[in-house]
């Protein structure tokens, strides 16, 4: 068995420690019991019952997105094996009758995976996130995640992550963004949950097929969860997640980045994507000196252009109007079109 890195670990952090210190670092860390005193937390300490019965107080009626994988997936949400589709199903059910269906699958010896992802609150659960406050995210809706032993593949977030377990144990395992080419991520397009996945199973790896995986372990960082504790996941930290009960909560908040409340910004996987699509036909000498060119501007691992080009040249290389950032937008769209 692999030994992983251990994941530096907090108590009682505050705040402005978590935002001016920890965040700022992009390293990820444990925060233990950061929600132990929430009424969530508190019920599924008592019975997965409990747990149960405190979330359809606040229930609406309105329907959840649910997946459904046959027992033989083994939990791990993923690609068929042509890959030419996914190894489960999506529908749509009550969240009353899918938590039903829950505590009595954890009441045998063979079942399927399920599991609801990302769940608004405010559609679905109004009031509860409200009844379970952070002082860190007064602004930030949470999402809620419900399942039983399943596994999520490796796969990055486009924003910094703040994850707390609020039912069961998980544990993480992370590897740093420079991981990326070692973790041999899958389809940027195509994708078991909207972020690319790492391609081999953590559980089972196969290193004659994905020799360079040997290198990623090494390079990991684990830590298991508890009801209550969280985990601070920075924004392209590669995360294999594993529910370790048969009835497991999660609630994350993402606040900046791609997951903002309100994006109206390209992505950088949005600007990944366009870059493939730009320098496609490139040789390879080409796109390293391209590589010269992101370096300067985007990177500015030399001379910071912004400190020698006059501010009303600068353009998106500096602080941009309004009317510049419209100006810039409308070239990119009117080149898309052609």
């Amino acid at each position: 068995m692999t030994d992983f890195k251990n994941i530096p670990e907090y108590k009682n952090l505050s705040v402005t420690q978590f935002f001016d210190e920890s965040v700022p670092l992009q390293k990820p860390i444990v925060i233990r019991g950061f929600a132990e005193h929430w009424p969530l937390v508190n019920a599924a300490k008592k019975t997965p019952q409990d747990f149960a019965e405190y979330l359809t107080r606040f229930y609406t009626g309105k329907k959840a997105s649910i997946l459904l994988g046959h027992p033989d997936i083994k939990g791990r949400f993923f690609y068929n094996d042509e890959m030419t589709d996914l190894n489960y199903i999506k529908g749509d059910e009550r969240l009353d009758l899918f938590l039903g269906r829950l505590l009595e699958l954890a009441t045998k010896e063979i079942y399927p995976a399920v599991s609801i992802q990302n769940l608004v609150l405010s559609d679905i659960l109004p009031g509860l996130s409200g009844d379970n406050k952070s002082n860190f995210f007064p602004d930030v809706e949470p999402r809620l995640w419900i399942g039983n032993q399943a596994t999520v593949c490796a796969h990055y977030d486009g924003s910094d992550n703040l994850a707390c377990v609020v039912a069961g144990r998980r544990k993480f395992i992370l590897f740093p963004p420079e991981q990326v080419a070692n973790l041999y991520p899958g389809s940027l397009n195509f994708t078991p949950a909207g972020a690319p996945v790492s391609l081999v199973n953590l559980h089972d790896p196969d290193f004659d097929r994905y020799p360079l995986f040997k290198t990623a372990l090494e390079n990991a960082y684990s830590a298991e969860l508890h009801p209550g504790d969280a985990i601070f996941i920075p924004m392209l930290w590669w995360h294999h997640v594993d529910s370790l009960e048969k009835v497991n909560g999660l609630m994350n908040y993402w606040w900046n980045g791609s997951a903002a409340k309100e994006v109206t910004q390209p992505t950088p996987l949005d600007s990944l994507n366009m870059a493939l699509l730009a320098m496609r036909k490139l040789t390879p000498i080409q796109r390293n000196a391209w590589r010269a060119m992101f370096d300067h501007y985007l990177f500015k691992q030399g001379v910071d252009p912004a400190t020698y080009i006059p501010e009303h040249l600068q353009y998106a290389i500096g602080e941009i109007t309004p009317l510049a950032e419209r100006t810039l937008k409308d070239h990119v769209i009117e080149r898309l079109k052609k």
